[in-house]
């Protein structure tokens, strides 16, 4: 299995200056490949201390010069956010000086206040999306940028640096409501998963999505890419305990960040699938959708981790995991034990399954939270 790790730069109640933030986060950022991990991610956010990172292909810019074998993934360039041409020179120049290591990750965003900063309707960002996605994915296919939409119109420009090898099997797209799944197996990209509602669920949309991608592609879909807030520690009591107070606490960084308990997502369209979190919260509350969230990561001893990872590929048939390790305030020396952790207790194990993913089990056994049924983000 190929193992990666995610830095995503979190300042909650600003405890620390940004800029401690980012110095403890590049530390941990330095420490991947010597550990052994075999990719790292970086994801976009605007304007909050949700997660700083505005440009994640500068930041794997930065990365690349300070590496030398390990994969760069993005997750996600959220394309309705940006001009695509610019998009396009930027994954091609990335991947020209990175000798072919970018991991091309793609969204299409979910928060109101930086659609709102970029002066953005969240109504038009589906159809934004999938013509941007459709016009970067071909250009980097031919090398050049040409395309007229409702949204985007752009004359023949040439991509240069001029892209050296495909972006086929190497590029994946979040896909969280249920309507997405098939427009990203009719672009031809793998999904990536972000653990957040019953795996059931996700599974029922996995076999969607792969009917539409072998009805289109005439070939396999790729095996999806899953993440997960990790928390690794000698104790099982203490593992537990930390993970409700570090991944539970990330969590609440979620529901303010999308404001998930106000109606606004239920009124925007495109969004409806996501604005069913409201109904969730109030009928459940915060503490049980905390739980409920919490329930779905990895966490616990090392042994506990490699076995909540090996149920998420039973379930889901990924052949990629990608930890995230430090996030909600943790103090940097408890994220760095946590990775180094992780890295000697789990990758090792996990590496020596090999690349073949591992097949989805029909029927897997319920796990704690389940009875949410439609989950945090409804059906």
């Amino acid at each position: 299995m190929h193992v990666g790790m995610a830095s995503i730069f979190q300042n909650p109640g600003k405890a620390l200056t940004d800029l401690e933030v980012y110095q403890n986060e590049l530390r941990l950022a330095d420490l991947a490949e010597p550990l052994g991990f075999e990719s790292i991610w970086g994801v976009e956010h605007h304007f909050t201390d949700y997660t700083m990172c505005p440009d994640v292909l500068q930041f794997l810019t930065y990365l690349a010069g300070r590496t030398q074998r390990i994969r760069l993934g993005s997750r996600v360039v959220v394309l309705p956010w940006h001009d695509p041409l610019r998009v396009a020179e930027e994954v091609s120049m990335l991947d020209n000086i990175s000798d072919g290591r970018l991991i091309l990750g793609l969204g299409r965003g979910a928060g109101k206040v930086e659609f709102d900063g970029f002066r953005l309707s969240m109504d038009e960002s589906r159809q934004r999306f999938v013509e941007s996605a459709e016009m970067l994915l071909r250009g980097l296919e031919c090398g050049y940028c040409e395309y007229d939409g409702a949204f985007v119109k752009q004359p023949r420009a040439a991509i240069r640096p001029a892209p050296f090898k495909t972006f086929r099997g190497r590029t994946y797209a979040a896909a969280v409501s249920p309507e997405s799944a098939p427009i990203m197996a009719r672009l031809g990209v793998g999904i990536l998963i972000i653990p957040q509602k019953p795996w059931a669920a996700v599974a029922d949309e996995l076999d969607a999505y792969r009917t539409v991608y072998r009805e289109v592609n005439k070939a396999e879909a790729p095996p999806p890419i899953a993440a997960g807030w990790t928390f690794c520690d000698p104790s099982a009591e203490r593992a537990a305990e930390m993970a409700r107070r570090w991944i539970g606490g990330y969590f609440q960084t979620v529901l303010a960040h999308y404001n998930f308990a106000g109606d606004h997502l239920a009124k925007t369209r495109g969004y409806e699938y996501y604005g069913k979190m409201a109904e969730k919260i109030a009928t459940h509350g915060t503490d049980a959708v905390t739980d409920f969230f919490v329930n779905l990561q990895v966490w616990g001893t090392p042994e506990q981790c490699y076995e909540r990872i090996l149920e998420i590929g039973d379930r889901v048939g990924n052949d990629t995991f990608v930890g995230v390790f430090s996030y909600a305030g943790m103090p940097y020396d408890e994220a760095e034990r946590n990775l180094r952790l992780f890295a000697r207790g789990v990758l090792p194990a996990l590496q020596k399954l090999g690349p073949e993913p591992r097949r989805p089990a029909p029927g897997a056994a319920p796990r704690p939270g389940d009875e949410l049924g439609v989950g945090l983000l409804g059906t």
